[in-house]
């Protein structure tokens, strides 16, 4: 018996391409993610990164088993979770804003007072209460998904190939985080580099609370 894969190496290829666009824009996971690198050496960081990749691909699964597109078609429940991910990511610059500089993890293998589930969680929420996700992926995905072939494989593959650009991008900003820190490790500078990551996080809760649905 011949093995048929779960879509055509050119469609994956398109949504492979896609996925590397989707993880390089900027957005509260790239600011979640280096705000995290900055505080923490990449062996705790990482935890967030898989928080973020978890996120996603809740997302998918919401999408896959059709609760995204009920999610999309309800203003009222669309909106809960925009007004969630607002107060989520305002709160998190206030903190991030406030944060003495010895709170930062200036030096390797010194880090902050976060657990990995914490730290995790950190990143999955940031991911998981963002509507744009879902509506993005329900504009995307179908369109690399063949209705003559089982949805549930092309689904798992689509999942997998976002989660594996994910990790890399994701790791990326946070390793850039640190390698900025190495440079600019000052109290002056962690404090000023703290206020940064606060105001992106506020920054982007501000993009989220104006954000209509195309």
């Amino acid at each position: 018996m011949c093995y048929e894969a779960p879509v055509a190496l050119s469609t994956w290829l398109g949504f492979f391409a896609a996925c590397w666009l989707i993880s390089l824009s900027p957005g509260p996971g790239a600011v979640t993610c280096m705000s995290t690198g900055v505080r923490h050496p990449y062996r705790r960081a990482v935890f967030t990164v898989l928080g973020i990749v978890a996120g996603i691909q809740t997302l998918v699964a919401l999408v896959a088993v059709g609760v995204g597109a009920l999610v999309a078609a309800s203003g009222a429940v669309l909106g809960a979770v925009r007004w969630l991910g607002v107060a989520y990511l305002m709160y998190l610059g206030v903190v991030q804003f406030r944060a003495p500089a010895g709170a930062m993890a200036a030096r390797e293998g010194e880090t902050a007072d976060e657990t990995p589930r914490a730290l995790f969680l950190r990143g999955y929420l940031v991911n998981v209460t963002n509507p744009k996700g879902i509506v993005f992926l329900l504009a995307v995905l179908p369109q690399f998904v063949d209705p003559a072939r089982p949805a549930a494989p092309q689904y798992a593959l689509c999942g997998a190939s976002l989660a594996a650009t994910d990790l890399v991008v994701m790791s990326g900003y946070a390793l850039v985080a640190r390698s900025v820190l190495r440079w600019y490790g000052t109290p002056s500078h962690l404090r000023w580099l703290n206020r940064l990551f606060g105001a992106l996080f506020v920054a982007a809760g501000l993009a989220l609370a104006l954000w209509r649905r195309g």
